[in-house]
């Protein structure tokens, strides 16, 4: 049952998607062909196509569901080595992995969804390499922003400005301009993020106030604090996955993480889709998450 809002509709959870809906990802072609989505009688954003297996999101309780899920996209260019191909295109397989992933959380009814997309360490990556994965970014944000917006997913990035491509902060711009109004999720791309830059920058803004005068150092809170980092509306994170068997969380979401539930999963990134995340909500609606209470 679609809850409405004014000229729009958000969907705390979707029902199962009708036999002959349009399926995604064919992964034939690259780059992956997004299908055409039948219009809403109502108007307002188009039901996600439904994954190829056809599955169907798991009926979790609204009040259970992450509402925040931020995701280490880990394992590209693993994936590309096992098979003798160049790093770039482990990168190129995960980009439909993302739209797949996108769809699966709106099915499910996951309200802001962040993906690590390139982090400052990635600088220290072959020239070769940054300059795909920049270029690609700002392609892949090019490309899929329609559709995105189509499904009411709004867009936006998450990171530190310097030695970001302009070109790259320009396509975002774009998209978050066309994608302010959605509503039926959030998807945060952090591209040049780290979670360690992100905290200093913060406390140099605070710094800032309060040798202007505008700010008195005793008063500072976690709250002002976090007033203060890239997006001070991202709520917290609840579901921190990573894929590709990797147990660390490489400076990503360091604040906003921090009574995350962790969930590792094996899977490098090209073979991951929405039935293991899926999967990730399902072993966190089973976790019993006290922040600190007996």
């Amino acid at each position: 049952m679609a809850m409405k809002r004014v000229g729009r509709t958000t969907y705390p959870q979707l029902p199962p998607a009708p036999d002959d809906y349009p399926t995604f990802p064919d992964t034939s072609t690259w780059p992956v062909v997004f299908p055409a989505l039948p219009p809403v009688p109502e108007g307002g954003p188009r039901r996600p196509p439904q994954h190829t297996s056809k599955a169907s999101a798991p009926q979790i309780p609204a009040d259970q569901v992450p509402r925040h899920v931020a995701i280490v996209m880990d394992g590209n260019g693993r994936w590309a080595t096992q098979r003798g191909l160049n790093r770039t295109e482990g990168h190129k397989m995960g980009e439909a992995v993302l739209i797949d992933i996108t769809c699966g959380a709106i099915e499910v009814g996951i309200k802001h969804l962040t993906v690590y997309a390139f982090s400052t360490e990635n600088w220290k990556r072959s020239t070769e390499e940054v300059r795909f994965l920049m270029g690609f970014n700002r392609e892949v944000v090019r490309r899929r922003r329609e559709n995105l917006d189509a499904m009411g997913v709004r867009m936006r990035w998450v990171g530190s400005r310097p030695r970001m491509w302009r070109s790259v902060i320009k396509e975002f711009e774009i998209a978050e301009n066309m994608t302010l109004d959605n509503h039926v999720i959030t998807v945060n791309y952090c591209v040049n993020y780290g979670g360690r830059t992100e905290i200093v920058e913060a406390a140099k803004d605070i710094a800032r106030e309060a040798a202007d005068r505008r700010l008195d150092p005793h008063r500072i809170t976690e709250a002002m604090f976090a007033r203060h980092l890239h997006r001070s509306d991202l709520p917290d994170v609840d579901l921190f996955i990573r894929t590709s068997g990797e147990q660390r969380a490489s400076n990503f979401m360091l604040w906003q993480a921090a009574y995350a539930e962790y969930v590792f999963q094996d899977k490098l990134w090209p073979d991951y889709d929405r039935r293991d995340l899926w999967d990730a909500c399902e072993e966190y609606v089973n976790r019993n998450r006290r922040f600190g209470r007996a």
